[in-house]
Formats: structure tokens, sequence, C-alpha cells
């Protein structure tokens, strides 16, 4: 099984977020692995394309990436300075106060970043947190301060405009680079982009920004094709029953491969060359199973992400968002870089 990478659409993908938001220096969000894509060849793509500022959610995720970047590039770790952490070579975006007076004692003079809370309530410092040391935290000189839209990817939602407001009035006055938005606030427009920008799943071809390229094409090879009569089920559970006599092919992949249990039965396909053959059946730990019927021919490979059933498209019929269907990706799939 297959899953190949267009690492130049994420590149492109990454221009074009990038000129959505002249004004800002673009960053890459490059957690999760790159989102299940390889975080090592993404930011090293991405480097050379200009990218000079990072993302990871840990600092592990950090350290398994510093070697891989020139000292230049800055990697900043979303989760702060937790105890015991090594942060070596790496930035990170601090948290609580707690945080702070913890990275300034043990880090003294090293760089670090700050995120305020503008009414997420997940991380950063809320408005009185911010106010008790708002004049500590500056004077020790961070490199930027963040806050993060909780509804960008929904631009009418009142919540964007209030955050805005919240985080333009706990930032006024800091002669400090400011950065509020990823994928979705890029799209937002000017008034959100700030000094930087932090583009995530656009990158990787997912919504909100409906204009990406697509980067991922994930094929799964076929062990197996047999005739199913009417009457007959298909899978564990007996929950697909056949009405016609039909040919099912049964793949080697599931849910340990990060293939989701919702997709059975889900209206979901597997494809060849443009041809839908519709997922029956459960969904199970290694193995899927899909009517091929439709085909002359059975192929070697039939493809779950492609450009017919792109991630967002395999994410409604689970039930969820394209990021978990890319994240889920980090299993037992060879990688192929185009």
């Amino acid at each position: 099984m297959g899953l190949r990478i267009d690492i130049q659409a994420i590149v492109a993908n990454w221009r074009a977020l990038a000129s959505r938001a002249p004004t800002a220096r673009t960053a890459a969000v490059v957690k999760a692995d790159g989102y299940g894509l390889g975080a090592e060849r993404v930011a090293t793509a991405l480097y050379q394309a200009g990218a000079r500022d990072f993302f990871v959610a840990l600092a592990k995720e950090g350290r398994a990436l510093r070697p891989h970047l020139p000292e230049d590039a800055m990697i900043n770790v979303l989760s702060g300075h937790m105890p015991g952490e090594d942060l070596t070579g790496l930035v990170p975006v601090l948290n609580s106060p707690e945080q702070f007076f913890r990275d300034r004692t043990m880090r003294p003079g090293q760089p670090f970043a700050l995120q305020l809370d503008s009414g997420m309530n997940r991380l950063g410092m809320e408005a009185a947190e911010w106010t008790a040391i708002r004049s500590e935290a500056l004077e020790a000189g961070p490199d930027f301060i963040m806050s993060h839209l909780a509804c960008a990817d929904e631009p009418d939602h009142p919540a964007n405009a209030a955050q805005l407001a919240a985080f333009r009035e706990m930032t006024a006055g800091c002669n400090v680079p400011l950065s509020l938005s990823a994928t979705g606030g890029i799209l937002l427009g000017a008034d959100y982009h700030f000094d930087i920008v932090r583009p995530g799943v656009g990158l990787y071809g997912g919504m909100p920004f409906a204009q990406a390229r697509q980067v991922v094409r994930l094929s799964l090879p076929v062990i197996q094709t047999r005739e199913v009569h009417v009457g007959e089920f298909v899978g564990y559970g007996s929950t697909w029953i056949a009405g016609d006599t039909c040919r099912v092919a049964t793949v080697a992949a599931g849910y340990a491969d990060g293939i989701l249990r919702a997709l059975s039965s889900s209206g979901a396909c597997l494809y060849a060359d443009g041809v839908a053959c519709p997922i029956v059946g459960r969904v199970s730990m290694d193995l899927v199973t899909a009517d091929v019927s439709a085909l002359s021919d059975v192929p070697a490979e039939l493809d779950l992400i492609c450009d017919q059933q792109p991630i967002d498209r395999v994410a409604d019929f689970a039930g969820t968002i394209g990021y978990e269907i890319l994240t889920a990706l980090r299993q037992r799939y060879e990688r192929t870089y185009l």
C-alpha cells in the first residue's frame, strides 16, 4: 500500500497562502509529523521555498526536526515550556505565567514567544493574567505574541470579530510581532494577518482553503476478489448483505492504518481510474472490502484518497474533519514523495 505525497503541491499551497497575506511573514505548521505526511520532508521543502518559521505541538517533535533545518529556521513549540523538556534550539510559546517564570528562570536570555487567550479558552494567558505580567514579559523580549481563532473556518461567525477585538486590545502598545491566523484566518482578510501567519491544514490540501492543490493519494493493494451472491453478507457483524450478485475486493488496510471504522458502508468508495467502488461491510483492523462490480478488470490497487475523493470528502463520510483523516495516516504506509 502506498501513500503518495506531492511535495511541490505543498510548496505551491504555501506560496498561494503567503500571497493572501503579502504584508505578513508566512510560517508553516508541521506538527503531528507534518499532518501525517512527514515533517522532515515537508519542512525541508518549505525552507527551500523561503519559510523560516515552523510550528510543532511538542518539544520532542521540535527536537526530531531540529537537525534537518539550518540554524536560521525557528522551530516554535506550541505547548510551551513543560517541566523537564529539553528546549535546546527551540522556541517555546509560553501559555501561562507559570510557564513564563519557569522559562525565564531555567533559560535566561533564550528566545521565547507568548500566547494570549483571545476567547478560545484553550491555551494562552487570559486578560487578567496577561495584565499582571505584561511589563515583565515585554521587557524580557518575546520573539512574537500570538493567539488562535476558534471559528476561522466559518467566516461569518461572530467569534472571529470578537477574538480580533480582544487580541488587539490585549496587544495594544506592544512593540512585538503579532500572530493570530492559521489557514482560516488568512482567508478572513488583511485585518487578521498582523505580522506572522501560520498556515497548517491548507498546506496539505485541506479545507477551508478550497483552492488548495491536492497533496495526497492513498492507494491500497488488492489481496483477493470474490463473487458474493444474493443474500450473502460481507464482514464483521453481517452488517452488509448483497442485494444482487456482485464482486467484492478485499484490500490490505484498515483502522490500524488510519482508515476510520466510521467509513464502514458510509457511502465512501475506493476508486479505480475514476470509477467508484463503494465500501461495503465494516472496516476492520487490517482489511476493507469494496464492491468492484463496475470494473471490467480489478487493478492491483484501489484508491481511497484521490482527485475524486479528497481528504475532506472522506472526512464527510466518516463524520469528521480533514485534519483527522490526514493525521491518521501516520501508520504503516510506504511513503512516496513526488
